[in-house]
């Protein structure tokens, strides 16, 4: 049942991710924020199908801390889900992305769309210029900027090494920092096919106001909040 399932998820997704990324290019000429708003509409679509095809739901712990202003995403990165997810829980948002994903078919036609901070890794320093100065900018645009620290999906149970990049934008930017932490790996592994029905729970910190830290502290701060979180999920 569980593969007879996530085939119709599979199945309904190809042919809804053209569809949405036609209606995302011809977004275009508004401003940003709603271009966002528009393209959007297919994570919370992916989000309906995932409930309705797939038994997921999902828990929402600690929505009060979400700011009333622009801030930084700091989020665990286990699966294809909290993409998804982190457009319906909070305000319109970028991304920081691998710049390849923008090559894929469709989906990565959408994503360009969506004024993402589409970074070169082997760049290195360039790349965390580049971090800076587009953060910054998409702050100011009134969008929360989302980072996986951990830079890839990591599978459940384990720990990667949390890069540095997203806390320097916070000391940089002074924009205060939100801790995420889930436990979709459970049922939507990483690249995994099969996705197990069940409630994959998200756990929002109280944000981190980088005033008078380093880099290396709020990194620090953020990673001890949500690995210790993400022990003490069901």
């Amino acid at each position: 049942m569980v593969f007879i399932r996530s085939l119709i998820f599979l199945l309904l997704q190809i042919v809804i991710t053209p569809l949405f990324t036609l209606i995302a290019i011809l977004t275009f000429p508004f401003h940003p924020i709603t271009r966002y708003r528009i393209i959007s509409g297919w994570a919370l679509t992916m989000l309906w199908l995932l409930r309705v095809v797939c038994d997921i739901r999902m828990e929402v712990r600690g929505a009060d801390n979400i700011p009333n202003k622009p801030c930084l995403v700091l989020c665990k990165h286990q699966s294809a889900w909290e993409t998804i997810a982190l457009q319906k829980v909070f305000p319109p948002q970028v991304w920081v992305i691998k710049r390849e994903l923008l090559w894929l078919p469709f989906f990565g036609w959408g994503l360009a769309m969506t004024s993402p901070v589409a970074i070169k890794r082997s760049e290195g320093r360039e790349a965390i210029k580049q971090l800076l100065r587009q953060g910054k900018e998409r702050l100011a645009l009134g969008f929360c900027v989302v980072i996986f620290p951990e830079g890839t999906r990591i599978p459940f149970g384990q720990r990667g090494r949390y890069k540095i990049g997203g806390a320097l934008l916070g000391a940089s930017s002074g924009a205060p920092i939100v801790p995420v932490a889930h436990n979709a790996g459970k049922l939507w592994g990483r690249e995994s096919f099969l996705k197990y029905p069940g409630v994959i729970t998200m756990s929002i910190g109280a944000p981190i106001d980088p005033a008078g830290l380093k880099a290396e502290e709020i990194n620090r701060r953020v990673e001890e909040w949500i690995e210790t979180e993400v022990t003490q999920l069901p």
